[in-house]
């Protein structure tokens, strides 16, 4: 063993850094003006710096990376199995490639702390713009579920529709123009005010959608990266809530609220047409816990147009809902909890709160 610790010293020392970055930022992450000092003048500069790199290409380099990393994987396990099988010292090939995994698995979720955990102890999206999430009554909830339903069935004709009356549209347009549905937002509320980039299409979206992913923001690249699979009628506010990332906003459900609010105040049809659906859905989640009758007697007031959006969104992520998907948000769960939000991916439903702080 001893022999094994001078051979592989390099590995030892890579690791042993790693855990100690990893143990100075759960202690200093305490101070939230440290964070907030970190993120305003290094990684968010860092991140806005590469997503504008990156922008050069409409092809994604989160996810050219994310390919590369996996073909490496692939030929670098198969290269130990080759090793474990034709020569000797099985033993001391067997811990380098653990050893090796290992400092790699560690210095990615490092990475990923220090460019993305850190926002999870700065000042948030409520602390910077004052619209705090409260709770409301349901009577409350019931009028402005309403509320959202009529103004849903106002617009739904605003949209383009297929032969089955569900909304269709170029993704790749919704794309090109989520920068200028941020800008008619900065006057309303201004902390939201950024560069921005356009959101990239993600090519193997098949794979988000296995693992029940919407759209993802990288870090590493500072991207958001949009599904081009799952149902369009989504794709504006999946586009406007990657960018909120990108404005240094961490939690979940503040982005969703972003999305919504965002959306719903654009003159683009397509965008306004999915923020109030999309703020109509997690209104009426709530009300079905609490009052059943009211919420069926919004529902039944909506066109059939817009019952079809949430039916045909509804059966997309049922037929493709797989056990993968189930361990997959169970990882992003532990990682949300591992930086110090206790509410895991459950901290979704909290948008309702918000909503009822904004619109009530």
């Amino acid at each position: 063993m001893k022999a094994w610790l001078l051979r592989f010293k390099k590995l030892h020392i890579w690791l042993a850094a790693a855990a100690v970055f990893l143990g100075a930022y759960f202690l200093l992450r305490r101070s939230r003006p440290l964070m907030d000092a970190l993120a305003d003048y290094v990684t968010t500069p860092y991140k806005r710096t590469m997503a504008a790199l990156c922008s050069v290409t409409e092809i994604s380099v989160a996810e050219v990376l994310y390919v590369s990393l996996a073909a490496v994987a692939i030929f670098y396990v198969a290269n130990v199995v080759r090793k474990l099988i034709c020569e000797k010292h099985r033993g001391e090939t067997l811990y380098r490639f653990v050893l090796t995994v290992v400092c790699v698995v560690v210095t990615i979720y490092a990475g990923f702390c220090l460019l993305w955990g850190i926002n999870y102890h700065t000042d948030s999206f409520q602390d910077r713009s004052g619209i705090v999430a409260r709770k409301g009554t349901p009577e409350e909830l019931k009028e402005l579920t309403a509320d959202f339903a009529r103004v849903l069935s106002d617009i739904a004709d605003t949209v383009p529709r297929d032969e089955n009356g569900v909304f269709t549209a170029d993704r790749r347009e919704i794309l090109r123009a989520a920068a200028g549905v941020y800008e008619e937002a900065y006057d309303t509320i201004p902390c939201l005010q950024a560069r921005d980039v356009e959101p990239k299409a993600f090519v193997c979206s098949r794979a988000m959608t296995a693992m029940d992913f919407t759209g993802f923001y990288f870090p590493f690249t500072g991207e958001a990266n949009i599904n081009i699979d799952s149902p369009e009628v989504f794709t504006p506010t999946t586009a406007i809530h990657e960018m909120a990332h990108q404005r240094q906003i961490a939690s979940e459900q503040e982005c969703n609220f972003v999305a919504i609010a965002v959306s719903a105040m654009s003159s683009d049809p397509l965008y306004r047409y999915s923020g109030w659906l999309m703020g109509y859905v997690h209104l009426s989640n709530a009300l079905y816990k609490v009052d059943r009758e009211a919420w069926q007697q919004i529902h039944s007031s909506l066109p059939e147009t817009v019952l079809a959006d949430m039916q045909y969104n509804n059966a997309y992520w049922t037929r493709n809902h797989t056990s993968f998907t189930d361990a997959t948000q169970k990882v992003y769960d532990s990682f949300i909890k591992s930086n110090g939000d206790h509410n895991g991916v459950q901290s979704y439903g909290m948008v309702v709160d918000m909503l009822l702080a904004y619109y009530g």
